[in-house]
This record gives C-alpha cells, structure tokens and sequence, in this order.
C-alpha cells in the first residue's frame, strides 16, 4: 500500500513554487532608475516570477524616464504592484504616474502621493504665480492630464483626483487615497502587501488575470554595478565635475604635447561626462557659457588683456554652470556648492597662468643679443683699440675707446654684427 501511495505521488507534477521579485526605487526618477525597472521586469519573466513588486520612495524625475518605466508596466506579462514604502516615503510628481499605471497600487501608513503638475512648470517666483499660463504651459498641463487619466481609467481609479493632482499639485495621504479609491490597499510590510493583492483581477495583455502572491517567496533584487555605475555619472554633479576634469586635461595635454597623463585621464572623463550629459535634461546655451568662459581664460594667457577676458571667461562660466542643468526637476540640480568651487578652481587656473606669465616677463634674458648686453668678460689680447674678449666662455672681436690690457675685466656695452663694443667694468670690492 505505501509502495503505490508513493508511486501514485511521484507521478503527480508538484506545485510550482510562487516567486515575487521586490526591487526599490529611492531617489529621483532617471536614466539608470529607469534600466533598472525595466530589466528587473524582464528578469522577473524569464526567472518565472508571479509578479513584481516595485517599492517606491522618489520625490519625482524626468519626464522621459518616468514615461519609459510606465511602458514597461504596461507591457509587461506579468502583474506589476507599486508599494509607496516604508513609513514616510512619498510618490510625488512622476512617482503618481508610476503608481497609477501600475497593476496595483499600494501604500504604507504615513506615507503620501500627488503634486503631478509637469515639474518644468513649477518654476519661476511669485510674478509667475500670479501671470495667467502661457500657451506652452497649458498644453503641457493638457497633456500631463490626459496622460495621467488614460491610466486611472485603465485601472479603474480616481481619474477626477488625478487630473486635480496635475491642475493644482494637490497631494493625498495613504488613507485619504484608499478611502478616494486612488489606491487598492493600505500595507505596512511586505508580507501584508502580497496578502492584500493576492486574487485580485487585473488586465494583462487584454485579458484578465487573477493575482497569486498568498506565501509568496519574496527576491530582492538589488541594483547591479552597471545601474550604480549609471546613476553615478548622471548626477548632474558628477556629470560636470567630469567634464570639468575632461576639458582641463585635454587643454594641458594641448598645452603641453608628450605629456600623456593629463590627456588620458581628461580624454576617458570628457567622454563620459558628454554620455552623461546625453542623458540629462541640459541646455545646451549653458554647456555654450561654459565653454566660452573657459577658452577666455586660456586666451587671456596667449594674448593678454589686463584680465578682461580671464574676468570675463570667469563671468560666463559661472552664468552657463548655473544654466546648464534644470533646476525645475527633482533631483536633477547641481549643487551651487560644486559651481562655486569649480568657478574659484577656473580663476585660480587663471590667476595662476597670469603669475607664471608675469614672472616669465621679469626674468632676465638668457639668449640672443639682449642676453650679451651688460655681460662681463676678459681681454684675452688687446692692441690699438681692438681686440678680443671671452664673454659667456666664448671668444669675440672687440673694440672699445678706452685703453685695454689683457687680462682686463670689461663689459658688453653694444653688438655690431659679431664684433663687440667694451668698456672696462669696475673692480668689484674684496
């Protein structure tokens, strides 16, 4: 009996275990946020995962980031829950998008979500508050509202308070959200995330599916090298210090041919600040200033202008700093901190060349004629005012009116051709 009770369950298949992939999302929505959603889904599908549950703290990020995240939750095969989380955190700006076009939508305790209006549109000072919206704001609203509505109607959320979280940037709380059937559920910990979104029917390709996440076994997916390495370069910080280290190491390998080092480590950093930058929000009169200010500073050196142009490269580096990175997007600032002080570096470099230039037009000359006026030499042998002198351990035909003795110390008063002009120099007291 036990030998056909065995055989009878080793040919009946065993039941697959289910598996969710947790990945977490802390900071600003951007590129490297972005390869990391979006291969985690993959990876989520191909490991034969149930479903992803994507933990989210961001206080919002760039347009085109959040809408590439946003395809990838809609065309995934498998359900997609977004968890506002822990206690705290918040899904603002992109962050609102993400959650509402998400299978489903959770939230920890004390956490909060909203304030959607296109962040380009959230600046200017308190004259801009007050002026009616221009024609290119409107349409930007326009369209951040029917994009946000498309989504809560395809999930069957809250579209009216959507499109209030884009008009007015009104913001709600974990429980104002669930109570306004903006979210499907209120959890602390992951364990009561899976509980509450397990059966629940969401659309996946066109078609209902039916969620399984009862006991999951949860994998937490941490960002590999390739997404630290791509969320390093594209702060903005980062991204200029590199192109700040890139343009000087290539202006001294420039400046000083054989070098090597310099043109290396500046050609390496140049490169991948400029991939950088392919990828951030610029503006490209900004990246234009900083160039300009730096070749006016390197010029001031090849063709001086009593520091106009070194003070005037100084001005508009410091103008297209501040210029270059847009300070509407969370997270995507440059610190004035990093500006001031590569700002002080640029005119220290400057100060520096103007001293070394300075300095080189004081010292003495040591070549060519100028470098024979006032010399001191011997008369080796003198007749009838002419003769000759060793001067800089060379032997010259000399003359000179004063009478002369070999042996005698003169003075390089004048060059005729390569004859000399001496006259006797003073004895130097013992």
């Amino acid at each position: 009996m036990i030998a056909l009770v065995l055989l009878a369950s080793a040919g009946w298949p065993a039941r697959a275990e289910t598996v969710a992939h947790l990945l977490s999302v802390d900071g600003a929505i951007g590129p490297a946020i972005t390869d990391y959603v979006l291969r985690g889904i993959e990876n989520a599908e191909r490991d034969g995962a149930r479903l992803v549950v994507l933990r989210l703290d961001t206080p919002g990020g760039l347009d085109s980031a959040m809408r590439d995240i946003i395809r990838g939750i809609l065309h995934s095969p498998i359900p997609v829950v977004t968890w506002v989380a822990p206690s705290g955190a918040r899904a603002a700006s992109a962050g609102t998008y993400i959650l509402y076009a998400s299978h489903a939508a959770v939230m920890a305790p004390a956490t909060n979500l909203g304030a959607a209006t296109p962040v380009s549109l959230g600046g200017g000072g308190a004259e801009g508050k007050d002026s009616p919206p221009s024609a290119m704001e409107r349409k930007a609203v326009n369209d951040a509202v029917a994009y946000i509505r498309g989504l809560a109607e395809m999930r069957g959320r809250n579209a009216d308070w959507a499109e209030r979280a884009v008009r007015e940037a009104v913001s709600l709380t974990a429980s104002d959200a669930l109570r306004m059937g903006v979210i499907d559920a209120v959890a602390r910990d992951i364990d009561a995330v899976l509980a509450a979104v397990h059966g629940m029917e969401v659309s996946i390709g066109g078609r209902k599916v039916a969620i399984e996440s009862q006991g999951a076994r949860v994998e937490r997916i941490e960002p590999d090298w390739r997404t630290r390495f791509l969320a390093t370069i594209t702060d903005p910080n980062v991204a200029y210090l590199l192109l700040m280290i890139g343009l000087y190491g290539v202006i001294f390998e420039l400046a000083n041919p054989g070098a090597v080092f310099p043109g290396v480590i500046g050609g390496i950093a140049l490169l991948v600040g400029l991939f950088a930058l392919n990828l951030l929000p610029i503006d490209y009169a900004g990246v234009g200033l900083v160039l300009l200010g730096i070749c006016l500073m390197v010029g001031e050196a090849f063709m001086p202008s009593f520091g106009i142009l070194g003070l005037g490269g100084a001005i508009a580096f410091a103008f297209g700093s501040v210029m270059m990175f847009d300070r509407g997007v969370p997270g995507f600032q440059v610190s004035p901190v990093v500006v001031g002080l590569a700002t002080l570096s640029a005119l220290g470099l400057f100060a520096l060349v103007l001293s070394m230039l300075a300095r080189s037009r004081r010292r003495p000359v040591v070549s060519g004629r100028e470098a024979m006026l006032g010399s001191i030499g011997h008369v080796t042998d003198w007749a009838e005012g002419h003769g000759a002198v060793r001067v800089h351990g060379e032997r010259w035909q000399a003359r000179s009116g004063a009478a002369l003795s070999p042996g005698q110390r003169v003075r390089v008063a004048g060059l005729r051709g390569l004859e000399l002009d001496v006259e006797p120099a003073e004895e130097e007291n013992p």
